[in-house]
């Protein structure tokens, strides 16, 4: 792959968040007297200094190592991913580098998995936070993974920490943005593919990855808690192709398809932001940044989608250049477009 599909995703991923991490709390009002027009928001801090990042790509560098640690002992299965993905969340969990207000959930969920006790009865069945799709990139970007290796990893890594079934279909449908928009796929027919696929494994429920995790939540069967989640993913889905041709870009993208601090949110208006401007990187990580919610997830999610679809060249040297976590998101970029 000439375009470095891969490199342009995990470098978008972290501007985005870098951008959006002043403007997290902020109306758009607020943001607009802070950073001015929003067409030519800058990296934060003065010129060749470090960008700083938050926690979403501190986590998504934790589970790009786990998955490269599982890949190295052989085919990516439950068990293989489970041990070192949860080993690396603990990790970040203890560093003194995860001071970057870091979600509620991913901390309570992280301290109870330090320990022996199986992941399942850490995991938060009731949080559906953006958490977990905002690091599961690299699901979507590791060369050579079946379907199912790619659905079963995307939700797994969601259940170590957000386990409520929304969750787990948020990240399913990032990968697999990731994944498609790195292929090749037109972005015009992209929401189409996430809806298709959606509708096709919306009463799937991949035990052989998340064990018994269903019990721990209040439904009947493991059929009905996994349905529950696809439907709220295709509702938004059903709602973002509405407007994703209508939609007025000097509009605060959130107004369309949520503020993004929960899962299927975040996703909906990152890919938004993104299908505004699929050929201008930069505008559509800027509208990310400037928007009333989370606006480093949301940045961050457009960030990683627009990099995937034009690669690493995407993104201006002097901005790459200063983002903090650079060498490490570089190596794994060129491991992956390898």
């Amino acid at each position: 792959m000439t375009k470095q599909t891969a490199t342009g995703a995990l470098i978008g991923l972290a501007l985005g968040d870098a951008l959006g991490f002043p403007t997290e709390f902020d109306d758009v009002p607020s943001i607009l007297a802070k950073a001015g027009p929003w067409r030519e928001m800058e990296l934060p801090g003065e010129a060749r200094s470090t960008a700083y990042v938050t926690d979403d790509t501190q986590m998504t560098l934790a589970l790009a190592r786990g998955i490269r640690t599982a890949m190295d002992r052989g085919v990516l299965a439950p068990l293989r991913l489970a041990r070192p993905v949860r080993e690396e969340f603990v990790d970040w969990y203890h560093s003194p580098e995860n001071n970057r207000a870091p979600g509620r959930t991913c901390m309570v969920a992280c301290r109870l998995l330090d320990g022996d006790r199986p992941w399942q009865e850490a995991s938060r069945t009731g949080s559906k936070g953006c958490g977990a799709n905002m690091r599961v990139a690299p699901v979507g970007l590791v060369p050579g993974l079946s379907e199912d290796q790619r659905a079963g990893a995307a939700q797994l890594q969601s259940a170590l920490t957000h386990g409520h079934p929304t969750a787990l279909a948020a990240s399913d449908l990032t990968a697999l943005a990731v994944y498609l928009l790195a292929q090749g796929v037109d972005p015009t027919g992209l929401v189409g593919h996430l809806r298709s696929y959606a509708y096709e494994n919306r009463s799937r429920y991949h035990e052989k990855w998340l064990g018994d995790l269903w019990t721990h939540a209040q439904d009947p069967t493991a059929r009905h808690f996994i349905e529950r989640g696809w439907d709220e993913c295709l509702a938004v889905l059903e709602k973002l192709d509405a407007v994703q041709r209508t939609a007025d870009p000097e509009l605060d993208p959130c107004t369309y398809t949520g503020d993004g601090w929960i899962a299927e949110e975040a996703l909906a208006t990152g890919l938004l932001c993104f299908l505004l401007f699929p050929e201008e990187p930069l505008t559509a990580l800027r509208r990310a940044a400037c928007t009333r919610g989370d606006s480093d997830s949301i940045a961050c999610l457009t960030g990683a989608f627009a990099g995937a679809h034009l690669g690493a060249g995407a993104w201006p040297k002097e901005w790459e250049e200063r983002i903090e976590y650079r060498s490490e998101l570089l190596t794994f970029g060129a491991l992956w477009d390898a």
